[in-house]
């Protein structure tokens, strides 16, 4: 049998804990994984893997031949994909997560001219509104709003910088009006994201000026996606980054509120697993976004004041 395949299948039957999702990641039988992981350990000599009615697990010669198998496949990876991206024909599927709100307005768009450019290239979007592991979820590139990872395994490129900002509808502001001052904020309905660091206090900055404020919402949620519809159908007052509102801001449809003001600003990175060499999909995924954000000039977009009337 293969070797390369019986260690391919035993690394993934070690990340997902199941024989029957390696067996499919590797688009080969349950029966024939049975065989592969047996040759494997019979060729050792060891038990790498235990088994039992509901789950299988590494045994600790497993656990150490599955760290020095993943880094192998890992080189081996890099020596194919440093070919793919010297030829640049990326291919394979590339997996990218992103907020719902970033996914719809800033990465759906742009999927066409990719996928046309890149066309062996299959595009997997994980919306969701917390961060994945990148390492563990198999991710690829992720779009995040922090300086820095924790993990030093992955690197950031930055793209952008964005004010996050307050603003409201009109038919809103007509009925209620425009607070004039930070204090005047506790009698408005406000609308907050909840995975925003400190989602109930609000640090404003102008000038030398600081003053920090606590607030409640009349709506609450982890999905800017909602607070923005219902910022446009004159609920409240949002508080999100320009990237979100930039369009309905520049339409009309929503109006900044307190703009003399500055709240705290976000950066808009891009993540990924740390590498001498880059697949082609990653490299030239990450080369279309740079060269997409420098284009539209976005950060000047998401950093300006607008004027308000």
């Amino acid at each position: 049998m293969d070797r390369w395949t019986e260690i391919e299948l035993f690394v993934q039957v070690a990340e997902t804990g199941n024989m029957s999702r390696a067996a499919e990641l590797l688009n080969i039988s349950n029966a024939s994984a049975s065989r592969h992981l047996a040759a494997l350990e019979e060729r050792l000599g060891v038990r790498l893997v235990e088994r039992n009615t509901r789950r299988l697990f590494l045994t600790d010669t497993g656990k150490e031949f599955f760290q020095r198998a993943h880094t192998i496949l890992a080189d081996l990876r890099d020596a194919e994909s440093t070919v793919n991206a010297t030829a640049l024909n990326p291919t394979g599927v590339l997996r990218v997560s992103a907020s719902l709100s970033f996914s719809m307005h800033h990465i759906a768009p742009l999927l066409r001219q990719y996928t046309e450019r890149y066309p062996n290239v299959t595009v997997h979007v994980e919306a969701a509104n917390r961060y994945l592991d990148i390492i563990d979820n198999n991710i690829d590139v992720a779009i995040r709003n922090r300086e820095y990872e924790p993990d030093s395994n992955i690197t950031i490129r930055r793209l952008a910088g964005t004010r996050r900002i307050l603003a409201a509808a009109p038919a809103y502001l007509s009925r209620y009006g425009a607070p004039r001052n930070i204090s005047e904020l506790h009698a408005h309905k406000l609308l907050i994201y909840t995975h925003a660091n400190n989602p109930h206090e609000l640090r404003f900055t102008r000038g030398d000026e600081q003053q920090n404020i606590r607030i409640k919402g009349l709506l609450e949620s982890n999905d800017g996606q909602v607070l923005r519809a219902a910022a446009l159908d004159g609920m409240g007052i949002l508080v999100q980054p320009s990237y979100i509102v930039h369009d309905d801001v520049v339409a009309g449809r929503l109006v900044p509120v307190l703009e003399d003001w500055d709240l705290p600003r976000l950066t808009v990175n891009l993540a990924y697993p740390s590498r001498k060499h880059l697949s082609a999909k990653v490299r030239t995924f990450i080369d279309f976004m740079a060269a997409h954000f420098e284009q539209m000039d976005h950060e000047r977009q998401w950093t300006r004041r607008f004027s308000v009337s």
